[in-house]
């Protein structure tokens, strides 16, 4: 317990987050163990960029995919599924988001997401444990951050002032084998301290002397620009208040920095001024929470809406947010998708997902450049393309079946006929 309560005081004092691989249930076991299946007859789009494959077989042995394209056999015995007329995709991946409660992880499952990156909750370490204990296939595979502060208004709130007590915190929460860094550089429109460049700068070189990964949340240009000076890994929101520079492009690339958009996230700080047109959409209503649907068709939060300035600047800035996402991937700076759902109101899991790949192809990209930040390119920033992201041999089976192609529009992500994690189809909401 006493351990326990450091890491939790640790973590909220320095407003540093850590995520946490967290390992998942065996995954050849249950119902797949010796088992082979055979999607046969499908346009499979593997997560890599490459054009489509066509009226191909995907061939899963023991959780993981042993062949896959249009000339592949279906060995003797195995399992055969006809997908004809289907599209095959690799489990979504989202790179930033927050879950508070397994509810959470259902709905991120269901709707695609086999693999969740989250960026801070007061009850990760116990999701994290429920998971263990999981059955193969019911739940994602789930990156956690650990406790975060709750206290209102901004949670996770920066309080480390030195170096040293920068460098103090990291190496404690080292101790627990994390497998990425997140940083605040933000003083949310001047209402709180900002980390100093003397601070982030201490926990880069803390985390990196360990050999982990740094995330940075900015918003501004200024902060985007000093976090990459003192080598940050993956800036984990958009830069919202100018268009990026050759600088900003340049440090990027230098040591392949990823970078995350969360378009939704800006959405939502502005589009509850009334009820939004996808609370009838039947893909968001049939994993909606309907409470959080309630505050915000209430007609008192929709005018504080209206009234509050900061989500009248992220409306005013929206456009650069896009902007700046279509330059970064014209430069060739690895997108990842991500949206901050669960990190503030009205982001809602899953859906919220879909959401920002439409978004990204209404910035400019492609809906095979947007398909690949949810899958190949999210998979790198966990550390993990080896096992994750793309439908190639030897990686794990995580994909998702739809019933029309995203590339003609990626709406049709939300087409879901079946999600299989490891093999194993995901169980229908009961």
């Amino acid at each position: 317990m006493k351990q326990n309560r450091q890491l939790r005081i640790g973590a909220v004092a320095a407003g540093i987050l850590l995520a946490v691989w967290l390992p998942l249930p065996t995954v050849a076991a249950a119902e797949d163990s010796g088992g082979v299946k055979a999607f046969v007859g499908a346009r499979i789009i593997d997560g890599t960029g490459r054009p489509p494959l066509e009226k191909a077989t995907l061939v899963i042995r023991q959780g993981r995919v042993d062949a896959v394209g249009p000339k592949v056999k279906v060995p003797v015995g195995a399992v055969q599924i006809d997908a004809t007329g289907k599209t095959i995709i690799p489990g979504l991946i989202t790179a930033h988001g927050h879950v508070h409660n397994a509810d959470q992880l259902g709905m991120y499952l269901r709707d695609g997401l086999t693999t969740v990156l989250s960026l801070g909750g007061d009850q990760e370490f116990a999701l994290r444990e429920q998971c263990r204990a999981a059955a193969p296939g019911t739940v994602p595979r789930l990156y956690v951050a650990g406790p975060i502060e709750d206290s209102a208004p901004f949670p996770g709130a920066i309080a480390v002032t030195t170096p040293e007590e920068a460098r103090r915190t990291v190496a404690e929460l080292v101790t627990h084998k994390p497998n990425i860094v997140k940083l605040r550089v933000d003083d949310f429109f001047h209402v709180r301290p900002k980390m100093s460049p003397e601070v982030y700068k201490a926990v880069i070189e803390e985390a990196h002397k360990n050999g982990l990964r740094v995330a940075a949340h900015i918003v501004f240009l200024d902060d985007a620009l000093g976090v990459l000076r003192a080598g940050a890994d993956y800036i984990a929101h958009s830069v919202r208040d100018r268009d990026v520079n050759d600088e900003f492009i340049r440090l990027m690339k230098k040591r392949n920095v990823f970078y995350c958009p969360t378009l939704t996230r800006e959405l939502s700080m502005f589009v509850y001024v009334e009820t939004p047109l996808f609370f009838r959409d039947p893909f968001f209503l049939k994993e909606a929470d309907r409470v959080e649907m309630a505050k915000m068709e209430d007609s008192q939060h929709q005018a504080a809406v209206r009234l509050d300035k900061n989500g009248i600047w992220f409306k005013d800035h929206m456009d650069v947010a896009m902007r700046n996402l279509k330059k970064l991937s014209d430069a060739g700076v690895t997108i990842v998708m991500g949206t901050d759902t669960g990190g503030g109101p009205g982001r809602f899991h899953g859906y919220f997902e879909h959401l920002e790949l439409e978004y990204e192809v209404k910035a400019g990209l492609t809906p095979m450049q947007a398909l690949v930040s949810a899958t190949g390119g999210a998979a790198k920033v966990l550390n993990m393309a080896n096992q994750l992201g793309t439908l190639e041999k030897g990686k794990l089976a995580d994909f998702v079946v739809l019933g029309a192609n995203p590339l003609d529009d990626i709406k049709n992500t939300r087409n879901i006929d079946s999600v299989w994690v490891a093999g194993h189809r995901v169980p229908d909401k009961q």
